[in-house]
């Protein structure tokens, strides 16, 4: 078990991907993530999209893994009164509501620092806590369409189609902007973590998906905005979903079975690599060695049919000997169902398999970015809604009996 933030206790208020995923992200780093919900209804991303089994969608089981479901009435005193007692033993809030909506529930921030000043708030929503947008429910696609992360054409029936990674931008960023608002929010809690271990002061802070799906495309972004700057544009990089023969070096082939590779072989030295080791020297005479790195023919127009004939010549197991061997940028060009198979995904254990207590066998994406001696497991697999409600009301002191009428009272 990953176990970097052993001893943090995560509260979370929070439906759908947005929040759901920002938890996630610290339980699986071993936070204590407890998951509040209103009692009956819970988190209806366990029915959002294909389902395993009733109420175990495929959503649900990766994004509520790692928590503890409580069921708890926040529109009442008393329900209100134990999330209190509660937030004295946490350490970050995760407020995934849309809008003011835990203020609204009297456990927003302000109400919140009054009882633990040193709080780490953490609103992980569509576009904000602030902002002319600020209160408009948001689901995923809006989040990249206020960023700019497609572009559009209107067809001859007045249909408008977004154009995915369109020609002339650079790097597309990620099209997942809950998770996007969820990398950077989590990021940021640990980090506040780390200053109140030093300060003793708390922190309020406001993820926003459209602004982490900006953030994923600063690149594209910068040379958009600073465009009217430039002064020399003689080796731009290549535009996505460019014409593959104005970028050969760069670009995906068919191998001897039917595979696909990516050839990125753009700098100097790599680009000489690969011409010695397929015995084709004679590309290389037209090096232009202006710039560190190359995307275009080299001054050969039919160099990517050339290339097309080479990569034919081997199988893609064959290419990537070739690439370890001879130190070429090369990589598999993996279907999402092809990578759950690639070799190099299995050994770094990045695909996790697991066992649900009700829905069974179960793959999923593990942890990004392994921690050495501490293997990622899934320590709690996605609640079913209360699963965890005695048992943490039990670590609050609260008596069978005294959690039974809680229950008759509809708070728990």
């Amino acid at each position: 078990m990953i176990q970097l933030l052993e001893g943090v206790r995560v509260l979370e208020c929070a439906v759908l991907p947005t929040g759901d995923q920002t938890s996630r992200l610290l339980g699986d780093l071993g936070a204590d993530v407890i998951k509040i919900e209103r009692p009956g209804e819970g988190d209806y991303l366990r029915e959002l999209g294909d389902r395993i089994t009733p109420k175990n969608s495929i959503f649900h089981m990766l994004c509520n893994r790692n928590k503890r479901s409580v069921e708890l009435n926040l529109r009442s005193e008393e329900g209100r009164s134990i999330f209190f007692r509660l937030l004295e033993t946490a350490d970050i809030f995760v407020d995934g509501f849309a809008g003011d909506a835990c203020d609204e529930l009297g456990v927003g921030y302000a109400a919140q620092r009054a009882v633990k000043p040193d709080i780490v708030y953490c609103k992980a929503s569509g576009f904000g806590g602030h902002g002319p947008y600020s209160q408009i429910p948001v689901h995923g696609y809006m989040m990249g369409s206020v960023a700019g992360q497609d572009q559009y054409v209107v067809d001859d029936a007045g249909v408008v189609r977004p154009v995915l990674n369109p020609e002339g931008l650079y790097f597309s960023g990620s099209v997942d902007g809950p998770l996007s608002t969820a990398l950077y929010g989590a990021l940021t809690a640990v980090a506040a973590l780390r200053r109140r271990d030093v300060t003793g002061e708390g922190a309020y802070i406001d993820a926003a998906g459209s602004d982490a799906l900006l953030a994923n495309q600063c690149l594209d972004a910068v040379m958009a905005w600073n465009a009217e700057r430039i002064t020399d544009r003689r080796n731009p990089p290549p535009p996505v979903g460019l014409d593959p023969r104005r970028r050969p070096k760069y670009t995906w082939y068919r191998t001897k079975d039917d595979k696909v590779v990516l050839l990125a072989a753009i700098e100097h030295k790599f680009w000489e690599n690969f011409c010695r080791v397929v015995g084709r020297e004679d590309l290389l005479v037209a090096q232009d060695r202006t710039f560190a790195v190359d995307f275009a023919d080299g001054g050969k127009a039919d160099l990517l049919d050339e290339l097309i004939g080479v990569f034919a010549e081997r199988t893609l197991a064959e290419w990537m000997d070739v690439a370890r061997s001879h130190d070429i940028p090369i990589a598999p060009g993996n279907s999402k169902a092809e990578a759950l198979h690639d070799p190099h995904l299995r050994d770094r254990e990045i695909v996790h398999e697991s066992v649900h207590p009700v829905a069974g066998p179960f793959t999923a994406v593990g942890w990004p970015a392994p921690v050495a001696g501490q293997p990622f497991d899934v320590a709690r697999h996605a609640p079913a809604l209360g699963e965890h409600t005695e048992e943490v009301l039990a670590e609050l002191g609260f008596g069978p009996a005294e959690i039974a009428a809680l229950r008759e009272r509809g708070t728990a």
